[in-house]
């Protein structure tokens, strides 16, 4: 059974909202005038709409930049063997991380998929070291650096589009 802090409660999209969330894909900055006009919807649903699918987490709208271009000097991503039966726990203080970007449960040769982004080469051991080994339960970790991005998107639509 699936921890209800980590699992979403499942919300429906109709073609509408994923009409507004492929234009939101193409240019975070778009109006709500702008998707109206697009939709042919009022200005006032695209802000309702907007609104309900930012509080359910459908979707957030941020600037997705490389780090290295950011002054960032290290960026990469942890593969961590758990005890499965601590996992939520494990998740919560994996995700209260500031350092870790992404955390995921998974599949395959290990449970948990984290991406990081750090000031400095020097920050990397004590990440390791200091703060997720000494969680309860991190049997392994396994560290990938970014050397360089071939590609970072994150228009990949939607299910209905």
């Amino acid at each position: 059974m699936v921890s209800k802090e980590i699992r979403r409660q499942k919300v429906k999209i109709d073609a509408v909202d994923s009409e507004m969330i492929l234009l939101l894909q193409k240019d975070g900055r778009i109006s709500n005038t702008a998707i109206a006009k697009k939709i042919g919807i009022a200005e006032s649903t695209v802000r309702t709409r907007l609104k309900r699918l930012i509080d359910t987490k459908i979707i957030q709208i941020v600037a997705v930049s490389n780090p290295f271009d950011l002054g960032f000097q290290v960026a990469g991503n942890f593969k961590i063997t758990i005890d499965i039966q601590k996992k939520d726990t494990i998740m919560k203080k994996l995700a209260a991380i500031k350092e870790l970007k992404y955390v995921v449960l998974t599949t395959g040769g290990t449970d948990v998929d984290a991406d990081f982004i750090l000031s400095s080469f020097e920050d990397l051991e004590p990440l390791i070291f200091e703060e997720i080994n000494k969680i309860d339960g991190i049997k392994q970790i396994e560290t990938s650096l970014i050397l360089q991005w071939g590609k970072n998107e994150f228009d990949w639509g939607t299910v209905m589009s």
